[in-house]
């Protein structure tokens, strides 16, 4: 996919995530080191419900938009989320499994990207 339709959909996935008031959201671009996706988009939630409430906001504005998930894992535990949308993949956490798992230092190779840099 070309990279102006995963910076839509990074966009979108944002938008989607600050509706809901995630916390601490970050956007990796991994292009450059890995094929999986274009960008990882990583948020906290409170707690169960808001986790839920984030996926399913994400889920709904990606898909008015023509771009449905591929899969969707850890809804009902929600301490952890992970929305597949192929180029872009959204991990939704809660506090204690984000600083478990610490995905910004194990894809650290990748590029931080500034979320005012993908203001359209």
């Amino acid at each position: 996919m070309e990279k102006n339709k995963s910076l839509e959909m990074a966009r979108l996935a944002i938008a989607a995530l600050e509706d809901k008031k995630a916390e601490d959201i970050r956007v990796i671009d991994i292009s450059e080191v890995s094929v999986i996706a274009d960008y990882f988009i990583i948020a906290g939630g409170g707690n169960k419900s808001q986790i839920q409430a984030l996926c399913d906001n994400v889920v709904e504005k990606l898909g008015h938009a023509g771009y449905p998930e591929k899969q969707t894992e850890g809804y009902n535990t929600a301490n952890w989320i992970l929305i597949d949308f192929v180029d872009v993949i959204v991990h939704i956490f809660d506090k204690e499994n984000r600083l478990l798992y610490d995905l910004e230092r194990i894809w650290r190779d990748g590029k931080q990207v500034d979320l005012k840099e993908l203001e359209g």
